[in-house]
């Protein structure tokens, strides 16, 4: 065979050019479109692109950092347009500080290092007794967060270096009292008015509308009754849950799980102690702690010599105001309700009475008598064992998941026509929904307010040829496909089917109509004859106190000019009605108690150094010409 190949090579390569190419075509412009859409710019600083895939990392990560920070945060709550839209603007504010920082050569020195490494509290608990820092544990820290100790401390140096750019401003931003208070002042004022109201309601019953009227408002609003397109779907979702379902579990593995992990699902072993903390400031001078360190060592000493005086001892010298009291007992507790260095030196100690010392934590020093072991219960197996299934479950759901998701990937796209297949092989579920649309409807939940999925449901291919959808990533560890079964397209809703609702709109439009005319001629007569007019009694409003009126009145009232009172001024409420606002005097504000005063004036100040940060940061932004080229989203859109 291999003779006849190289008789005929050429034959053969043109032959394998033709089966080859084409699909390298087809494969090459469908990677191609990928790339590009990854590669499409979303935003631009100083010349330099933002990508649409530098945003989902980005985005990516910060989803990440919160859930680190807050587990039981549900990752939805960051998957959508506004929460998107937000990490976007932060990347560009960091890519703006970048710049600014470049161009104005701002570098943070070795000594800003250190100083910010020192206030670090995760790393202020990786030293040792004696202060330094323990390298072995800093090093495993950083590297099971996939980094070295040289590019974390650059990335620190980086977030220094662009606090500088903000820094100076901000730390010299300042607001005399004077000046808060005049603010403060007319923030807080209250007016005396009375309001006149001209309701729509009340002027339904002088609107007399013909099967005319309603046609004509019909055809003029046509894009008011528009039906948008609906479908009526079939869905399959992949996430944890539903692996966890489909694991069964040997009764073997579970009994073998009791036996090895009895001790610690039975809870902490906790301990007692008591100690003598020589407090030391965070900002201590090396001569400050030297000292401490010296008078921490002079009293475990005392202890050591006679360890039944250790209660007086604390009540003489511990500088600890919630245990000095009671000789320095702590009670009860578990490893991790201490700081480690504490903790550490607690179980590292084998036998009641035991003293040791001086221990550092950020408090001070410490010196620390073990005065209690109290193992936990060991619970029965009966007890534990539906803790223990969850738990193996858990850890079998989250090996499996990578697989189970590529299974499910490949399922849907490969057998288009039906769902079942994936749900037979993965255990799934079924799920169906009826009129569904292209946006979220009010209330909607999971999947179905997501976006990215609707959007794939109602792409073109999915409506013409009824397939499934590719599988669409809604959250962590959660795939959905989903397939239309029925489908109705946009259409205007007939006449008969939207008479009613006409009814109603073009009744609140003209009832609207007949309202502001009714007040405006009010506010003219009243304006010319202010004798003449007849309001209810008086009420004093302010921007905290608003009398439930309209928040347009409130606002107009606390914005018309005062320098000539009492005056009339009108205020059109759209869909329902008018007021009109007669202002009879300014109340002045009841004077704040000297520590509220002081609370007042520094958010006042805190405002001011807000507004000349955000000042400087739009005039930096344009400057080095940072440019968002996506649209941001409006208030209420959901997931994308």
């Amino acid at each position: 065979m291999f003779e006849v190949i190289r008789k005929h090579s050429k034959f053969v390569m043109g032959l394998l050019f033709l089966l080859v190419f084409p699909s390298f075509v087809l494969w090459g412009i469908e990677g191609n479109r990928f790339f590009s859409e990854q590669a499409k710019t979303v935003a631009s600083v100083d010349g330099h692109d933002i990508s649409q895939a530098d945003w989902d990392n980005a985005h990516r990560r910060e989803v990440d950092r919160m859930r680190a920070s807050n587990p039981t945060l549900d990752a939805k709550l960051f998957d959508s347009p506004q929460a998107r839209y937000a990490t976007l603007e932060q990347l560009v504010h960091q890519q703006v500080l970048a710049a600014a920082a470049q161009k104005f050569h701002l570098i943070a020195s070795d000594q800003q290092l250190a100083q910010a490494l020192e206030q670090n509290p995760t790393i202020a608990a990786l030293r040792k007794s004696d202060g330094t820092l323990d390298m072995s544990r800093y090093k495993q820290l950083l590297a099971a967060q996939g980094m070295t100790p040289e590019s974390f401390e650059a990335g620190v140096r980086n977030d220094l270096s662009l606090q500088q750019v903000m820094g100076g401003l901000t730390s010299t931003s300042f607001a005399t009292p004077a000046e808060a208070d005049v603010a403060l002042d007319a923030f807080y004022q209250q007016r005396e008015i009375q309001v006149a109201r001209f309701d729509t309601k009340d002027y339904a019953g002088k609107v007399s509308l013909s099967d005319a009227d309603l046609l004509a408002y019909y055809k003029s609003h046509e894009a008011q009754f528009q039906a948008p397109a609906q479908a009526n779907i079939q869905y399959v979702v992949l996430d944890l849950d539903a692996v966890k379902n489909s694991i069964t579990l040997d009764p073997q593995d579970v009994r073998a799980y009791y036996d090895q992990n009895a001790a610690r699902l039975s809870g902490p072993e906790q301990r007692r102690a008591s100690h003598i903390l020589i407090a030391v400031p965070q900002n201590a001078s090396p001569a400050e702690r030297e000292k401490a360190k010296a008078k921490a060592d002079e009293i475990l000493a005392q202890a050591r010599k006679d360890p039944a005086s250790f209660a007086e001892l604390a009540k003489k010298y511990s500088q600890d105001p919630g245990s000095a009291a009671n000789g320095g007992d702590l009670g009860f507790f578990a490893r991790d309700a201490m700081v480690k260095p504490f903790a550490d030196a607690v179980w590292g100690m084998t036998k009641e009475g035991e003293i040791v010392g001086p221990i550092q934590t950020d408090y001070g020093y410490h010196v620390i008598e073990l005065t209690g072991i109290k193992a936990p219960q060991q619970r029965s197996f009966d007890e534990l064992k539906p803790q223990i299934e969850s738990d193996l479950k858990n850890q079998q759901a989250q090996v499996k998941f990578a697989d189970a998701a590529d299974k499910f990937t490949n399922m849907v796209y490969e057998q288009p026509d039906s769902l079942q297949p994936v749900v037979d092989k993965l255990k799934l579920k079924i799920q169906t929904a009826t009129g569904v649309t292209r946006t979220p409807a009010p209330g909607a939940t999971g999947v179905l307010a997501n976006e990215k999925f609707l959007n794939a449901l109602f792409s073109s291919d999915s409506i013409k040829k009824k397939r499934n959808t590719d599988a669409v990533e809604v959250g962590n560890d959660e795939l959905v496909s989903g397939r239309i079964t029925q489908y109705t397209a946009s259409h205007l809703r007939s006449f008969a089917e939207v008479k009613d609702e006409v009814r109603r709109l073009l009744l609140a439009d003209r009832g609207a109509a007949l309202a502001r005319t009714d007040g405006t001629a009010k506010l003219a007569a009243w304006k010319a004859d202010p004798a003449s007019a007849q309001l209810p009694a008086a009420v004093v409003v302010s921007r905290g106190q608003t009398q439930n009126l309209p928040p347009a009145v409130v606002d107009s009232a606390l914005r018309a000019d005062a320098n000539k009172l009492p005056s009339f001024i009108g205020v059109d409420l759209g869909t329902q009605g008018y007021a009109v606002v007669k202002l009879e005097k300014i109340v002045p504000r009841t004077p704040p108690t000297a520590d509220v005063a002081a609370q007042e004036r520094a958010q006042f100040a805190q405002a001011v150094a807000s507004a000349e940060s955000q000042a400087y940061y739009d005039l930096l932004k344009q400057r080095f010409k940072a440019t968002i080229k996506v649209p941001k989203p409006a208030a209420g859109a959901t997931a994308e």
